[in-house]
């Protein structure tokens, strides 16, 4: 497991842009562990840079699924929060989004953690106690 340590968005935003760079393509699964506020969303933001993505990259609380597109990759940003059972992911076809040539950026992972692939990465983001500053760590599966 890497470690690592970001004292603002701005710098969460940037290691996940090298992460991506380094290790994503087409069918990759990136599962977001943390709280509310820990800097999933920025995360999702600076692996879309990392494609050269530029839309309003935002947490699809409400919606559960925003995709964001390139000339060359397509990228599925989930939102579980406020998933309550995880037959209803049926109803949005997460499969055919998982398992298909995106990429797939899943905030609030654990909540249907028991059905994902076993071939992703793990992003856990964790507070400190200074304002701003995240620990970052990244686990391949």
């Amino acid at each position: 497991m890497e470690v690592y340590k970001t004292k603002s968005a701005a710098e969460t935003v940037e290691l996940a842009k090298n992460f991506a760079i380094k290790n994503l393509q087409n069918g990759s699964v990136v599962a977001l562990f943390g709280e509310l506020g820990s800097g999933k969303t920025h995360f999702v933001k600076g692996v879309c840079k990392a494609f050269n993505i530029e839309h309003n990259i935002s947490s699809p609380s409400f919606t559960i699924i925003n995709e964001y597109r390139s000339k060359n990759i397509t990228i599925y940003h989930f939102d579980f929060f406020r998933i309550n059972d995880i037959s209803e992911l049926t109803e949005i076809g997460f499969d055919d989004y998982i398992y298909s040539n995106g990429i797939s950026l899943i905030e609030w992972a654990d909540r249907i953690e028991e059905i994902l692939p076993t071939n992703r990465y793990n992003i856990f983001l964790l507070h400190t106690n200074e304002e701003n500053e995240r620990i970052i760590k990244i686990q391949k599966i």
